[in-house]
């Protein structure tokens, strides 16, 4: 799948500048299709202004391409919509989105031999399962009864035409500590009464890292494959995991030079996110190879784990990397400010649950939050883990195997030369997790965010921002 996730250095050849959206967004849709063989691609119709004429806009642009490649059979367009739940003031936004669905099967309806090009929705900081319920329920009784409505001459239908699709499918986007924990208890209530031919399930890797720790969010995700895995069995009905994974260690560590390590970690995933920096900062050979290889794949079973020496390790590395977030935030807020954006976007309702645990302090949304970090020479990934003893990092492994590997590519990233200006519980937890792990610097990585920090910490900002994009080309990734 691919997304809309602006963490990305390298601007597409198709955007005009390093900041894409509208039309070039549409375009972006066609080229993943086209180009690099994604078989789906996000509709982000939350925190961004909304162009829900993108499948009317596709199809009359590239006719002959969709009349071969079907809109909703061969490729796929998901919208992902806001949660009235969470954004009440963009409650009326979902509505116009779910009413928008039938108006795609009209425009599609002369190539598209009457399938459906968009029928599923991602509903993001999903808590809960009468929220999936209310738009399953609105979309039947609101969005296709409408068309019953009598007029003073005959009904809606004989009007304006039929309605299609009769339903859509809701993927819940569970985000936070609680929906993770309780994933599979959510999923059975949804489906009680219901028997679909699947349903999709979409996990976040990047929030749930932002709160807890990038270690303590991959033992979370391992717990809930899990039980996803466990219901599926009981209700025999394919229940298919998302994985919002991003191409920063701490946002999952998948890139086109390095799909097998979430293909290995998390082997019941059915579909990974293909992020910005995924698609533009890697030769493209490379990434449509990657591309083909995920495609070609096949879903296996989710590894079984020990659930409580799992959850003993979340919870030694959440309490101490929220408590070295506390002494890091002004500096990374500091820093935020300078990271580029690199897509046009309103702000995003955050998942940071601190106004009890941390103090009341706000932080980036996650891209420009990594981005912060890498840039001053402290990857975030490091975060925590300095309450870990030698048992527990044994522990860790073998839970999480491809640990080694995920650290040892984010302490490419680390500057130890900066510690000495970085808070003392910051600098003396560095100082021991790198007891226990293997650590190789990078000298033209050290010399860039060395730059940026004292640069930072002097106030002169003058070349701040080509900096920290220096930076990220080294990294391939801006956060």
């Amino acid at each position: 799948m691919s997304t809309q996730h602006p963490d990305n250095v390298s601007a597409p050849f198709f955007a005009e500048n390093e900041i894409l959206s509208g039309n070039k967004e549409v375009m972006e849709a066609f080229y993943v299709f086209s180009r690099l063989g994604c078989r789906e691609q996000m509709w982000d119709c939350e925190g961004k202004e909304v162009d829900i004429q993108v499948v009317e806009k596709l199809l009359s642009q590239h006719t002959n391409f969709f009349s071969k490649n079907i809109l909703g059979k061969n490729f796929f367009l998901t919208y992902r919509v806001p949660n009235p739940s969470v954004e009440k003031n963009q409650g009326k936004i979902l509505l116009e989105v779910l009413h928008s669905i039938p108006r795609t099967f009209d425009s599609a309806k002369l190539i598209n031999q009457d399938i459906a090009p968009v029928f599923e929705v991602i509903l993001p900081m999903a808590t809960n399962s009468y929220e999936l319920k209310n738009i399953k329920t609105y979309y039947e009784k609101a969005v296709v009864a409408e068309r019953d409505i009598s007029l003073s001459r005959g009904t809606v239908k004989d009007w304006v035409g039929d309605v299609f699709p009769r339903s859509i499918n809701v993927i819940p986007l569970f985000e936070d500590y609680n929906s993770l924990f309780n994933a599979d208890k959510i999923l059975e209530e949804f489906l009680s009464g219901e028997n679909p031919e699947y349903q999709r399930v979409f996990l976040a890797r990047s929030d749930p890292a932002l709160n807890y720790g990038s270690v303590s969010a991959v033992l979370m995700l391992k717990r809930t494959l899990m039980r996803i895995q466990e219901l599926e069995e009981k209700v025999s009905i394919p229940l298919l995991p998302i994985l919002g994974v991003g191409s920063s260690p701490f946002r999952g560590n998948f890139t086109p030079l390095n799909i097998e390590n979430c293909t290995d970690e998390y082997p019941s995933v059915q579909t990974f996110t293909l992020q910005s920096a995924f698609k533009y900062d890697y030769p493209f050979r490379d990434v449509i190879n990657s591309v083909d290889m995920l495609n070609s794949s096949k879903r296996g079973k989710a590894r079984d784990i020990e659930e409580e020496k799992a959850m003993m390790l979340f919870e030694k590395i959440k309490n101490e990397y929220q408590k070295q977030l506390i002494d890091i935030a002004t500096l990374i807020n500091a820093m935020s400010k300078y990271i580029p954006s690199r897509r046009a976007r309103k702000l995003h309702v955050g998942l940071f649950g601190y106004s009890r645990s941390l103090e009341g302090i706000s932080l980036p949304r996650a891209i420009k939050f990594c981005a912060s970090f890498y840039s001053i020479g402290l990857p975030p990934e490091i975060l925590g883990l300095s309450a870990l003893n030698e048992k527990d990092f044994s522990d860790l492994n073998d839970v999480y195997i491809r640990f080694e590997d995920d650290i040892r590519d984010s302490l490419k990233y680390l500057n130890r030369r900066n510690l000495a200006l970085l808070p003392k519980n910051i600098r003396e937890g560095v100082e021991k997790v790198l007891e226990f792990v293997d650590y190789e610097e990078n000298p033209e990585y050290c010399e860039i965010t060395e730059k940026i920090l004292k640069n930072l910490l002097r106030g002169d900002y003058s070349n701040m921002k080509e900096n920290v994009e220096q930076a990220a080309w080294l990294r391939k990734f801006l956060g």
